[in-house]
């Protein structure tokens, strides 16, 4: 019996729509589209939403409306996460989010978000030809925190981490190109998250690194020498740690001007590619392991399959 859902993951920097036929387990998209909004702009000084943000999120959430009516999926869930739990103005967002689309948004805790990231980047992974080895360590680096979950079936161990390419970016990436001294900032922030991770999940236990969301494809993207982004080609390729640290040092060392003249770049990651990458980079030279899987499947999939196992 194939059911259609409807997922809506709304994050710091984007919100993203996936409507999907699900049977028997397998996943088949009917849309699957991204908008950078950046609502989480500024939050990490205001501790609000701007009315500029909240109003691009609306225009999206709009949009996903009209998509949402045409397809007639049977079940819908949207997720808020990161930049949406602390926020002083949340009730205006959610009843934004009521008036379009009908259904109240679920602010998600990290550790929901974590399990989430977990089921969508792993279920299309394992079954490869030559799978990932477990456990897995899965990686999910977004625009208000990063998220580390350990598992092999399922997460054994997961924690939500306040690191993420926008907070990094505004907090500390301010010059263009960004000088030492900030990136030297950035980092020891990075390495306190990484040192709290270490203290909630056996990260050692670790086989194969998993890495999700659109800092880890689109480095990934530069990796394989892509001239444009190309999901097909980035999903489940293997980007080794000293490629992934020598292209972390030239988005660091480049202009904004220079970053957006990158084939795979697209416009709403420009500014903030550069604390993506690092975050990506510090994981991998504090956890050893030598190459990062990249998945284009990520806690998006993870809300939609779970509209399956738990519909309620």
């Amino acid at each position: 019996m194939i059911v259609r859902v409807a997922a809506i993951d709304c994050g710091t920097n984007s919100i993203r729509l996936l409507i999907a036929d699900i049977e028997n387990g397998t996943l088949t998209d009917v849309v699957r589209t991204m908008v950078i909004v950046r609502l989480g702009e500024g939050v990490d000084k205001t501790g609000e939403f701007s009315q500029a943000a909240l109003a691009r999120t609306f225009a999206a959430i709009e949009t996903f409306a009209l998509l949402i009516s045409q397809h007639q999926p049977e079940r819908v869930r949207f997720v808020a996460t990161s930049a949406s739990r602390d926020v002083s103005n949340r009730s205006e967002f959610m009843d934004g989010v009521l008036s379009r689309l009908g259904i109240e948004p679920d602010i998600i805790s990290g550790d929901e978000e974590a399990e989430l990231s977990f089921l969508g980047a792993t279920a299309d992974l394992v079954n490869e030809q030559e799978p990932p080895a477990a456990p897995y360590l899965v990686v999910d680096i977004g625009g208000g925190s990063t998220e580390f979950v350990l598992g092999t079936t399922g997460p054994t161990a997961a924690i939500s981490t306040n690191v993420g390419c926008v907070r990094m970016t505004e907090r500390h990436l301010i010059s263009d190109p960004a000088t030492p001294q900030e990136i030297a900032a950035a980092i020891a922030d990075i390495d306190a998250a990484i040192d709290l991770a270490y203290q909630s999940v056996p990260i050692s236990q670790a086989h194969s690194l998993i890495g999700l969301a659109g800092s880890v494809t689109t480095v990934a993207a530069i990796a394989l020498g892509l001239s444009e982004y190309d999901s097909i080609a980035i999903h489940g390729s293997r980007i080794s740690a000293p490629d992934i640290h020598r292209i972390t040092g030239e988005l660091l060392a480049m202009t904004r001007a220079q970053r957006a003249k990158l084939g795979p770049m697209h416009e709403g990651r420009i500014d903030v590619i550069g604390s993506g990458a690092l975050v990506l980079d510090r994981i991998m030279i504090r956890t050893g392991l030598g190459e990062v899987v990249v998945s284009e499947r990520d806690i998006l999939d993870g809300i939609a399959r779970g509209l399956i196992s738990n519909p309620s």
